[in-house]
């Protein structure tokens, strides 16, 4: 995880690649709640940062899928106040904060993610970008 983007020390760190498919969002939420349990967040905090994560998730996969390739998501923990999480996938192009109209159906995630966060970014890759956010506790 890159400290620079989301200024987490990380004490302990996660990673796994998924499928970018509507069921994976779920699967990446399970995987990395078992990991925050396991470093013992309360659950509270937990939900707080798999909030955060699975709306980036879910932009990876309906956004920034690409056929035949993964998307990938990252936390770091600083076993202390401070969570980052990055959500890296292979599509091209920048994430907009939308404001949606009250009858639309998406359109929130990045609002929701800006509301949670006390900072997040996007960052460039060689292929694709990363979404990252950093949660205070």
């Amino acid at each position: 995880m890159n400290a620079e983007s989301h200024d987490v020390n990380p004490l302990h760190g996660w990673k796994q690649r998924f499928t970018p498919v509507p069921p994976s969002v779920p699967h990446a939420r399970r995987a990395a709640g078992a990991a925050l349990r396991a470093w013992g967040l309360d659950k509270g905090s937990a939900g707080l940062v798999l909030l955060v994560l699975s709306e980036l998730a879910t932009n990876a996969v309906c956004h920034g899928r690409v056929p035949g390739r993964y998307y990938e998501v990252r936390i770091a923990y600083d076993a202390e106040k401070m969570v980052g999480v990055e959500v890296s996938d292979p599509r091209e192009g920048r994430p907009l904060l939308a404001a949606p109209a009250p009858e639309d159906e998406s359109g929130r995630g990045l609002a929701i993610v800006d509301a949670l966060a006390e900072a997040w970014g996007i960052r460039e890759r060689i292929v694709g970008k990363t979404v990252w956010a950093r949660i205070r506790l």
